[in-house]
């Protein structure tokens, strides 16, 4: 892939999906200054390639700071967030602050140093739990968090700033993506890190309502991917588009399948369902196939694989 931009900014670029997508702009020859506050991301994250970025510790809530590290890019990609669903439920007024405000100080420092591209991470969260299936960008947005009405805020942000400024601005609504690095510490995080960790230590997981819910996973390289071809793509501008694998498996399955990675037989327990949570989850992935050329290569089963391997080597 011969990628255009040389100098760029990537938000939350010490944490999961930010540190794979920084060594993979590296490898295309980028320059990259990451800003995070390391608040639930990692400097550990970055160690492979520490000597070879722009770190700054900083908040995207603080506007000059964005400006500054925003200053002679030509591209950002904007992932920090309070990514939490169940956190922006309990914290609204402060994650409306990061995710609202800090979107938007991100547009902003963009259109002031005329920076060509921005990459917003949004999620298949804004879709709610509209029964249709899979999920296409024309269903009608019906948020049922916070998180989810902050990332639709930050879609139109999004939109108005490549309507009003001509800037280049593509959206990508993230499914369930998982991989090497994602945080199992917290109640908050993604599934499949808490699986797998559950697994490495031979320990009784917990499932929050019934583990008939449904979730398309996606492996975090072909969210990278995605992100680098929407960069890329002219014709993606002002959209929003869909990343995920047109494929989806229950949450009972999915469990079963990692504890038998590692040889378990241990029987989840169950508890009410969170405030927030979707119950189906699937993507319909045409848009993207069309406007990026984008198809995953990494099968579900390949990436948990490679997922699970990483977690026995790390703890």
């Amino acid at each position: 892939m011969t990628f255009p931009f040389k100098n760029v900014l990537v938000t939350g670029g010490a944490g999961f999906i930010g540190s794979h997508l920084t060594e993979a702009l590296l490898a295309e020859g980028c320059r990259v200054t990451v800003l995070d506050n390391l608040s639930s991301g990692y400097i550990s994250n970055l160690n492979s390639v520490k000597d070879r970025i722009n770190f700054c510790r900083g908040d995207i809530r603080d506007l000059h700071t964005v400006e500054e590290t925003a200053r002679n890019c030509d591209a950002i990609f904007h992932l920090a967030a309070m990514a939490s669903v169940p956190q922006t439920v309990e914290q609204p007024i402060e994650s409306t602050a990061i995710n609202d405000l800090g979107t938007l100080h991100i547009f902003e420092a963009a259109r002031k140093n005329d920076v060509g591209c921005v990459v917003f991470t949004s999620s298949s969260a804004v879709y709610g739990d509209d029964p249709q299936l899979p999920k296409n960008e024309k269903m009608r947005p019906l948020p049922l968090s916070p998180y989810a009405v902050q990332k639709l805020t930050g879609e139109y942000y999004a939109r108005l700033y490549h309507t009003l400024h001509g800037m280049k601005t593509t959206s990508l609504r993230l499914f369930n993506v998982f991989g090497p690095r994602q945080d199992p510490s917290s109640s908050y995080s993604g599934v499949i890190s808490i699986f797998m960790a559950k697994a490495v230590l031979r320990s009784q997981p917990t499932i929050y309502g019934d583990g008939t819910q449904n979730r398309d996973f996606i492996y975090v390289k072909d969210v990278v991917t995605a992100s680098l071809l929407a960069a890329k793509a002219d014709d993606a501008a002002g959209t929003t588009i869909n990343v995920g694998t047109g494929r989806s498996i229950d949450i009972n399955r999915l469990w079963k399948m990692i504890s038998q990675m590692n040889g378990l037989e241990i029987n989840p327990r169950y508890r009410s369902a969170r405030p927030g949570d979707i119950l189906e989850s699937v993507a319909d992935i045409q848009l993207a196939r069309y406007l990026l050329g984008f198809e995953p290569e990494y099968s579900f089963e390949k990436g948990l694989a490679h997922t699970f391997n990483w977690y026995k080597t790390n703890g």
